[in-house]
C-alpha cells in the first residue's frame, strides 16, 4: 500500500502553497512588524525559539487535567513539557506552586475568581480609568457582572495610587478579594501595604502582574510574594513569550483550588504548544541577558519619559517604574486617537489610553499609553530612546488644527524609523 497524494501534500505543504492569500497576509504582517516602532505596552517580540514552539508538532496532542492525571493516553512525553514550564515558572517567580495553562490573563483572573469567589461577592480593585484592568470588575466585563465591584483609584495631584482610599474602602466594603495592578498604572506597588489591609478584612489579596511580570524575573521591580495570595500574569509582554497566562501562589492548599479552576472550571483541552512555548520564555527568563534586559526596559521607559517631558509632554506621576508611561497629549492639543494615528503614519505604533477626568467614550481620551518593551527587545539603547521620544514630539507638534500631522515631518520621521529598525532588525 502507497500513501495517497492528499496525505503526503498534508504533511509538505507550506502556507505559501496551501493558502497563498493568508501567506501574503503572514508576510505583509511580518514586514510591518520589521519596519515600524513598536511603542505599544501589550506587545514585545518573541525569540525564533518561542515561534518555534508555537509551531511545533505538540500542537497536534489534546490532554487534559494536570500532567501525570490526564483525561487522554499517550500524555507522557508532553506531560514533561508542561512540568517543565511549571519548574521553570515557580524558580523564576520564588512559589512553590503555578499553573501554566491559562490561555490569557484575563482567564488567569477568571481562574481565581472560581477559586475564591461565589457571584455576588465583594472584590476591590482599581478602577479602569485609573489604570485599572477590564478583568478587575469593569462593568462590560464578566467580573463586574458576577461580582459587586468597588474601585479604588488615584491622588489627584500626584496620580499616585491612592491607598488611604484603599483603606477606607477595604473598611467599610470588607472584599473577599483585594486587587492590586492594572494595564496602565506605571510605578511601584506597596504589596506589603495592601496585603496587610487584606488581613485586617479577611480577604485575599491577588496581584494582577501581567504588565510587570518581566520585570519582576529580571529583579528590576519587586516582586508579589511572599505577599500576594496569589498571583496572576500574562506571558507576552515583558516576558516576550506566546500570548498566555499563568497564575501563581505559595500555597498548595490554594493551588488544589486554582487547579480545578481552570479545568474543569473556566478552561478546556491544554493548549500545548503555547505551554511549550511558554516553557522557552521562562526559561529565557532565568538567564543573565534576561536581567539585563529587564534593567535596560524601565531605565529606556525613564529616558524616554524624560525626552518627552523636555519637549512640553505632560507625564501622568512625572515618571516610571515599569516599562509603560503615560503620556498627557492635551498639553499639545491633541485628542490620544489624533496621536495614535499621526505616530502610525510615522511608523511608530502605540495606543490612545484613558488618563484620569477624560470622558467615557475612546473617541475623546487624551492620553498616550507608550512603552519600552519592544524596542529594548531590539536593543535600543537610552541614546536610541531619547532619539525617538524626539521623533514622537516631533510628529505631535506638526499636527495641525484639522488633526493631521504635516506630510514632511511624517516623511522625515519616517526615514528616522527606518534607519532605527535597520540598525536593529529583528527576525532573519
Amino acid at each position: 500500500m502507497t500513501q495517497p497524494d492528499a496525505a503526503r501534500r498534508h504533511f509538505s505543504g507550506d502556507v505559501a502553497d496551501t493558502d497563498p492569500t493568508l501567506h501574503d497576509i503572514l508576510s505583509r504582517e511580518g514586514a510591518r512588524q520589521a519596519a515600524q516602532l513598536e511603542l505599544m505596552a501589550a506587545e514585545n517580540v518573541a525569540s525564533k525559539a518561542v515561534l518555534q514552539a508555537l509551531g511545533a508538532t505538540i500542537t497536534n496532542k489534546t490532554v487534559e487535567g494536570l500532567p501525570g492525571h490526564r483525561f487522554h493516553g499517550g500524555a507522557s512525553i508532553v506531560d514533561e513539557a508542561e512540568t517543565l514550564a511549571i519548574e521553570r515558572a515557580t524558580k523564576l517567580f520564588g512559589c512553590s506552586y503555578a499553573n501554566v495553562q491559562p490561555h490569557s490573563g484575563s482567564q488567569a483572573n477568571q481562574a481565581v475568581f472560581v477559586a475564591l469567589l461565589k457571584p455576588g461577592d465583594t472584590i476591590l480593585s482599581m478602577a479602569l480609568s485609573a489604570g485599572g484592568h477590564l478583568s478587575h470588575g469593569a462593568p462590560p466585563h464578566m467580573s463586574g457582572k458576577w461580582f459587586d465591584a468597588v474601585s479604588y483609584g488615584i491622588e489627584e495631584d500626584s496620580g499616585l495610587l491612592d491607598y488611604a482610599e484603599l483603606e477606607r474602602l477595604a473598611l467599610s466594603h470588607e472584599p473577599k478579594l483585594i486587587i492590586a495592578g492594572g494595564s496602565a498604572y506605571p510605578r511601584v506597588i506597596d504589596f506589603a501595604f495592601i496585603r496587610s489591609v487584606a488581613d485586617r478584612v479577611g480577604a485575599t489579596f491577588l496581584v494582577d502582574m501581567a504588565h510587570f511580570a518581566g520585570l519582576v524575573a529580571g529583579e528590576a521591580h519587586p516582586g508579589p510574594f511572599p505577599h500576594a495570595h496569589v498571583a496572576t500574569c500574562t506571558t507576552m509582554k515583558t516576558l516576550r513569550g506566546p500570548h498566555g497566562g499563568l497564575i501563581l501562589a505559595d500555597d498548595p492548599d490554594l493551588g488544589k483550588k486554582l487547579d480545578a479552576a481552570v479545568f474543569p472550571g473556566a478552561q478546556g483541552s491544554v493548549h500545548l504548544n503555547n505551554v511549550a512555548a511558554k516553557a522557552v520564555c521562562l526559561g529565557e527568563a532565568l538567564g543573565p541577558a534576561f536581567k539585563a534586559y529587564a534593567g535596560q526596559v524601565v531605565d529606556n521607559a525613564r529616558t524616554l519619559a524624560g525626552t518627552l517631558q523636555e519637549r512640553g509632554l505632560g507625564i501622568l506621576t512625572g515618571g516610571t517604574d515599569t516599562h509603560l508611561l503615560l503620556v498627557d497629549v492635551k498639553t499639545k492639543g491633541l485628542t490620544g486617537d489624533q496621536a495614535e494615528k499621526a505616530l502610525e503614519a510615522a511608523d511608530i505604533t502605540c495606543n490612545k489610553n484613558a488618563i484620569p477626568g477624560d470622558p467615557a467614550s475612546p473617541k475623546a481620551w487624551t492620553g498616550v499609553r507608550l512603552a519600552s518593551s519592544s524596542g529594548t527587545t531590539r536593543g535600543l539603547d537610552g541614546e536610541a530612546f531619547a532619539l525617538v521620544g524626539n521623533l514622537v514630539a516631533d510628529v505631535w507638534d506638526s499636527v495641525g488644527e484639522d488633526g493631521l500631522p504635516d506630510p514632511g515631518v511624517v516623511a522625515r520621521v519616517r526615514e528616522g524609523v527606518a534607519a532605527l529598525c535597520a540598525q536593529y532588525p529583528i527576525y532573519n
